[in-house]
């Protein structure tokens, strides 16, 4: 699967956190400020023309002083160019060119990365001639715009997506099933993986592609074929200090898009923490399977209700997503560990599967029938059709006279009878109700 990101930068204060937030708002409820992607940076999606983009803000690099570009932009902008598949450069046209703009123009023209220029707080039309001064940046093409009131998005968004190679073409499935290993740093996921291929080493063979942090290694034993992915931990803003973490970041959530099913590993020692918690949502904002593995189990004092109290408050945790396998494992015992591998797979086939639409009607019809939606303002809603939509998740239309009126607690108790009745097990859910 190919991953397509791009990476927002420029100097501070030039509105790069607007632009964000400008792009990604298509997407509703998927726009997050996400623990652990940079110190204060946004990952997020954006959505046009049907066409599907990862976006990364990457702003705030200078503090106080333009002695410290060399030792810390230099570096960050380093990286963000290394790892992003397309670079929005973004400048401020009431600024004009700054030195800080030509060293990170400089950058970018030695890069040989697809650069956009868009040159913000464009407000009228007076200043879209002193926007031309850009064009002396030695980037091709600049793009007028303004993030605060939208002028000038659309034709920016045209223009980054045809940069992305091979965006409007379809894509072929992957041939082998993909795992990615997650979560924070030092909670087992090498360990993990090292577990997992520590037998019949000749078996394995290593994919070429990869990264110093981000290992694919092809798994090809047991019965199961598939490519496993150890990705750098993920931590909260504030701690990423490092470049190389903010590498490992961006290869995380590259590693995470690129998956079917994602191993989230928590340290048993520590509990399901509020960074764990967000890096859940992130595996279920991308619509991958997902199964929580519980690290360190053998260390943990234990009593008969100990299992079934950490799981519920696992599940009360990551609510209203709750039908994710929970398994207590130890990467150094190897405790349940091949168990994990048998459950990812399960999660790979309950992803994949298709339901027979006449299976699919029988069953939710009737579930309309027993609980139908409430009425609004007097008007009934009726539910004649229900069908599985040919994506590559698990999406499901239901089509109904008044579709706008039906609300998310009736989209709960649809999903909740799909999954009683058809094994969906550690795969998200998309509902959609529409006009019949």
């Amino acid at each position: 699967m190919s991953s397509r990101i791009l990476a927002i930068v420029g100097r501070p204060n030039v509105g790069k956190s607007t632009l964000f937030n400008r792009l990604t708002e298509s997407r509703e409820a998927i726009v997050d400020e996400i623990s652990g992607v940079t110190r204060d940076r946004n990952y997020g999606k954006a959505e046009w023309n049907g066409k599907v983009i990862s976006v990364i803000d990457t702003g705030g690099y200078v503090v106080n002083s333009d002695d410290v570009f060399e030792s810390e932009i230099n570096k960050q902008v380093h990286l963000a160019i290394d790892e992003a598949d397309v670079i929005l450069f973004v400048v401020d046209v009431k600024s004009g060119i700054t030195d800080l703009d030509d060293a990170i123009a400089a950058i970018l023209r030695k890069s040989g990365k697809k650069v956009v220029v868009a040159v913000n707080k464009v407000d009228n039309n007076m200043l879209i001639s002193e926007a031309q001064a850009f064009y002396g940046l030695g980037l091709g093409e600049i793009f007028c715009i303004s993030s605060i009131t939208g002028s000038g998005t659309g034709d920016l968004l045209d223009k980054v997506i045809d940069s992305f190679p091979g965006i409007g073409e379809s894509e072929e499935e992957n041939e082998l099933p993909y795992l990615s290993v997650v979560g924070r740093p030092n909670v087992g996921k090498s360990s993990f993986i090292n577990t997992l291929l520590g037998e019949d080493r000749y078996i394995v063979t290593d994919v070429a592609g990869t990264t110093r942090d981000s290992i694919h290694t092809r798994y090809n034993k047991f019965g199961y074929d598939f490519v496993i992915i150890d990705t750098a931990g993920l931590r909260k803003k504030g701690k990423v200090h490092d470049d190389i973490e903010f590498y490992s970041v961006l290869r995380s959530v590259r590693s995470i898009e690129a998956s079917d099913v994602c191993f989230l590993l928590v340290d048993a020692t520590r509990g399901m923490e509020s960074q764990d918690v967000n890096i859940f949502n992130l595996i279920v904002r991308n619509k991958k399977g997902v199964v929580i593995l519980v690290n360190k189990w053998d260390i943990i004092e234990k009593d008969i209700h100990s299992t079934r109290n950490y799981e519920d408050e696992i599940r009360e945790k990551i609510a209203p997503f709750k039908d994710v396998p929970i398994l207590f494992i130890s990467a150094i015992t190897k405790q349940r560990v091949h168990k994990a591998l048998e459950t990812a797979m399960k999660v790979y086939h309950n992803k994949r599967q298709r339901i027979k639409t006449s299976a699919l009607n029988t069953v939710l019809l009737e579930a309309v029938n027993v609980y139908p939606p409430p009425a609004v303002k007097g008007k009934h809603i009726k539910i004649k059709y229900v069908t599985q939509l040919p994506s590559k998740s698990p999406a499901f239309a239901l089509f109904a006279n008044l579709p706008q009126y039906i609300k998310e607690p009736y989209r709960r108790y649809i999903e909740n009878k799909i999954r009683e009745n058809f094994d969906f097990t550690g795969v998200p859910l998309q509902i959609y109700f529409r006009q019949k």
